[in-house]
């Protein structure tokens, strides 16, 4: 079955009595959180991931300074993309400087900025996918700067240096845990309202792992994630985990049922 029929379908499945919690950032469970209770399912607000600024930007600003020598600019989120290209714009963009995103969403946020044309996957969206394009292959003394947060995966970086590329980390912004117990959840799961859980980063993952530890209640809710990597840790444990088919808040709408 097609993912769009899926998604079709779905639509007409009901959500009532079903309660989703919802760990990213505050500003981004906007859309899920709309669908959810457009299906008649009941949202938790649970961010376990809070954006920030850095404390500090000298770091950051010494080098994109050197944007005008790059071959590529790579941005690996749309926090990314917020927190980083209004210093770019001020530092000049060169003409010769190609773009590539993670995702569509990422692509979009570049957008907002005035850049139009933007590499992306055409199915998952994730390091590997961007990777396996023709663009990513022949790499061999082209510079890449890799716009992201404090840390991450280094998957994109060390395949590109494998090809011949020259890699440069742009870090221009932090993560942060604002959660110091799972209370708001253990509470909602004993008042029998809550049934799943969405995880749509292997940081965030961590955090809920940590915070709830053995946790009985956690053995018994559905954790609900928009890639298999992040499904890796929570299956190691024995939890109960569901894989979105794509990414998307529409795709992972489809699994919450």
């Amino acid at each position: 079955m097609s993912v769009s029929v899926e998604l079709t379908q779905i639509r007409h499945q009901s959500l009532t009595n079903i309660g989703i919690a919802i760990t990213r950032p505050v500003d981004q469970t906007k859309q899920l959180s709309q669908l959810i209770t457009a299906a008649g399912g009941n949202v938790i607000t649970f961010p376990l991931i809070q954006i920030a600024a850095l404390d500090d930007y000298n770091a950051f600003e010494k080098v994109i300074q050197e944007i005008a020598n790059y071959d590529w600019l790579i941005f690996i989120s749309s926090n990314a993309v917020q927190n980083s290209m209004p210093r770019l714009l001020n530092h000049g963009i060169p003409s010769q400087l190609r773009f590539a995103a993670i995702g569509p969403t990422t692509a979009e946020s570049l957008k907002s900025f005035g850049v139009n044309e933007v590499l992306i996957p055409k199915v998952r969206f994730d390091s590997e996918s961007l990777l396996s394009l023709p663009d990513m292959l022949d790499m061999h003394g082209k510079r890449v700067m890799l716009v992201r947060g404090i840390g991450g995966r280094d998957v994109l970086a060390n395949t590109l240096v494998q090809r011949g590329a020259i890699v440069t980390f742009a870090e221009c912004y932090q993560r942060i845990n604002p959660q110091t117990n799972c209370d708001v959840l253990a509470h909602a799961f004993a008042q029998q309202q809550l049934h799943r859980i969405v995880v749509t980063s292997s940081e965030a993952m961590r955090f809920l792992l940590n915070l709830a530890g053995d946790a009985d209640w956690l053995k018994q809710v559905t954790i609900c994630v928009n890639h298999a990597r992040i499904a890796e840790e929570p299956l190691k444990r024995g939890l109960t985990v569901k894989i979105a088919p794509t990414s998307g808040d529409e795709a992972m709408l489809t699994i919450l049922a």
